[in-house]
């Protein structure tokens, strides 16, 4: 099983890497995938009649609320960090400013790494 799961991790990363250069294919590609596992659930509820009009509401409703997923998957976090301190969306941003972005937070991160070295040493003494 985890060679299975190695295998499909390993598939992942490659194709997102590779999409990942062509933003409107891979839109296509995850497009597809999505009605496709969609109508798949779709099809698979209509066999239970209790899942039919405002069952399937109810039930949906419940499990999205439940696991806190209702608000983050139709707005997204993103988008609503990025409304709060009105930035650009991922997808409007260029590639060098999201390199820039990536550069800052390492240099953040450096930073940290070095003020916490300090107090550990602060705190021997």
């Amino acid at each position: 099983m985890k060679e299975v799961v190695y295998f499909f991790d390993k598939l992942e990363d490659k194709t997102r890497i590779a999409l990942s250069h062509q933003p409107i294919i891979y839109a296509l590609v995850g497009g597809i995938g999505i009605v496709l596992f969609w109508k798949g659930v779709w099809e698979t509820a209509a066999l239970f009649p209790l899942l039919n009009d405002v069952g399937s509401i109810v039930l949906g409703l419940f499990i999205l609320l439940m696991s806190g997923l209702l608000v983050s998957f139709f707005i997204g976090d993103e988008i609503i960090l990025s409304g709060v301190n009105r930035e650009k969306k991922l997808a409007e941003k260029t590639e060098m400013e999201v390199r820039a972005e990536e550069h800052i937070d390492r240099r953040i991160l450096e930073r940290l790494d070095k003020i916490e070295k300090e107090l550990e040493l602060q705190e021997k003494i």
